[in-house]
């Protein structure tokens, strides 16, 4: 779909919009975006007003370009909740490269030109810095992506339809927005977390691009401060809600985690780094098929990083993948389709490639009762209005830091000792980063570089921390087992087929061989 389908050259595209937009068809949302020139508001497909004339819309693929057009948001159907684009649906252009480190530095509150938290002290107690964008100008943005500012302006302006500092405006307005209406933090803190500098020119931005006043989408609810922080994250249909509970299920660890598939909600305690601090909180959250949502409270003490935490919440379900792209290749697994089956991600990238780790060559069971031992031995206890969240799940500086002897004791073999605190150095150290955007192919080489961690650990790693799609651990056994052969080369063959969806068939296959399906 072309930038702006009014053009000449994509009237059929905006015929086809708008039968999208008379249909409601939630397939689109977040990937279309229309503007309604007689009202100068741009609402998602699923809007349930009443259908504007054609002539009176214009199409778009982003709220940048539906802003940058003089269009504000609509108050109804809520733009800023639109589920984005994952990097499954990227080709990986440096457009999008550029596009995902903008929306982290966004949703991580920096507040200078083109943002970054500034750095935490070197202090033992405290993880390792997430994977933030290391830049505060375009030229040092494009530095880090190997260009000069003006070639990526260009590519920039010719992806996106608009200047990267228009989409970042675009950004800090829409998580602003979101923060004001669903929770009931101070106007202030709302316009620090989203980025700006000052309370003066966040109602200033905010009164010029949506001729409102922030406290006008203040809402009774929101004005609750009794309530912890609720937010709305949507998703596109179709979406296997029942397998994404399901493998979060299988693998709680007590204390960090617990879920109810009857409910099919799940909580966990969570940490994050902010200004020097340590947060330490929780959030829950509950899925509303429905209304093809989560939605997620948090503790108060979350609220700084509400837009970092709401990022890694949809990484964590994958809740901007596009079913419509990838079950046609799951069709051809020799299983019955599961419309909308999604990658699990992780809620901490540390934590993942822990879980890979000690995961190796033991069934599933076994890998949680020796991440269990090592929670309740380095996790760091938390008080949460929870009975079952207690503890933290240990950080990399506490397992960097451990004594080797006192993790053996856990039952934990010395070989894998080796690999988590060779890993657990690097990561609190910063010369890994496992987090979604970070470098794919010299991440898994670092990875690879450490004792103890081979391709199927480095493979399932980058799936789940960096969201590969294509991963692919031929020696992984629920691999084997599901396709009836113990030949990693013929397993990769019989693969082939699934590219560039693989670490989704892998996950496909697993749901099978852990629920008996293929009994």
């Amino acid at each position: 779909m072309s930038k702006d389908l009014i053009t000449d050259d994509a009237a059929d595209a905006a015929d086809a919009a708008y039968l999208a937009l008379c249909a409601r068809d939630a397939r689109f949302d977040g990937r279309l975006f229309v503007g309604v020139t007689s009202t100068g508001i741009y609402c998602r497909p699923i809007c349930r007003v009443r259908t504007p004339r054609r002539e009176n819309c214009r199409f778009f693929d982003t709220c940048a370009q539906a802003e940058a057009a003089a269009f504000r948001p609509c108050l109804k159907c809520r733009p800023e909740i639109a589920p984005g684009w994952s990097m499954m649906d990227s080709s990986h252009s440096l457009a999008d490269r550029a596009t995902l480190l903008i929306e982290q530095a966004v949703q991580h509150g920096s507040s200078s030109g083109l943002p970054a938290l500034p750095a935490l002290p070197a202090l033992p107690a405290l993880p390792a810095l997430p994977a933030l964008p290391a830049f505060t100008t375009l030229t040092a943005l494009a530095a880090r992506l190997g260009v000069t500012d003006r070639h990526l302006r260009r590519i920039f302006q010719a992806r996106h339809g608009v200047a990267p500092h228009d989409y970042l405006s675009t950004q800090r307005l829409l998580l602003a927005k979101q923060l004001l209406t669903d929770t009931s933090m101070p106007v202030s803190q709302v316009a620090l977390a989203s980025g700006f500098t000052s309370l003066r020119r966040f109602n200033a931005a905010f009164a010029q691009r949506y001729r409102l006043n922030p406290t006008q989408l203040r809402t009774p609810s929101a004005a609750a401060a009794a309530k912890p922080s609720s937010l709305r994250l949507a998703w596109r249909p179709p979406y296997d809600v029942e397998a994404m509970v399901g493998h979060f299920d299988r693998r709680t660890v007590a204390g960090v985690e617990t879920v109810d598939a009857a409910s099919l909600s799940m909580r966990r305690t969570l940490a994050w780094p902010h200004e020097g601090m340590l947060l330490h909180g929780w959030l829950a959250l509950r899925f509303d098929p429905v209304h093809c949502q989560v939605l997620l409270q948090t503790s108060d003490n979350l609220n700084p990083v509400l837009g970092a935490v709401m990022q890694r919440v949809r990484h964590a379900l994958d809740l901007d993948a596009d079913s419509a792209s990838i079950d046609p290749t799951l069709a051809r697994l020799p299983l019955p389709l599961r419309p909308g089956h999604r990658l699990p991600g992780c809620f901490d990238g540390f934590e993942a490639a822990v879980r890979v780790v000690l995961g190796q060559q033991i069934t599933v069971k076994a890998a949680r009762t020796m991440l269990q031992r090592l929670v309740d031995r380095l996790g760091e206890p938390v008080q949460t209005p929870f009975a079952e969240l207690t503890r933290l799940f240990p950080t990399a500086q506490a397992v960097a830091a451990a004594d080797p002897a006192t993790i053996g004791l856990l039952g934990i073999v010395r070989q894998r000792v080796r690999a988590l605190q060779a890993l657990a150095t690097e990561v609190a150290a910063g010369r890994i980063i496992l987090e979604r955007g970070a470098p794919l192919a010299s991440t898994v080489q670092a990875l690879l570089a450490l004792p103890g961690i081979g391709p199927w650990s480095a493979q399932l790693i980058a799936m789940r921390a960096l969201a590969w799609p294509d991963a692919w651990p031929a020696s992984d056994i629920g691999l084997m087992v599901a396709l009836g052969s113990r030949d990693p080369k013929h397993i990769t063959h019989l693969a082939e087929d699934w590219r560039p969806w693989r670490a989704y068939a892998l996950m496909r296959l697993w749901h099978a061989v852990e629920t008996k399906e293929m009994a």
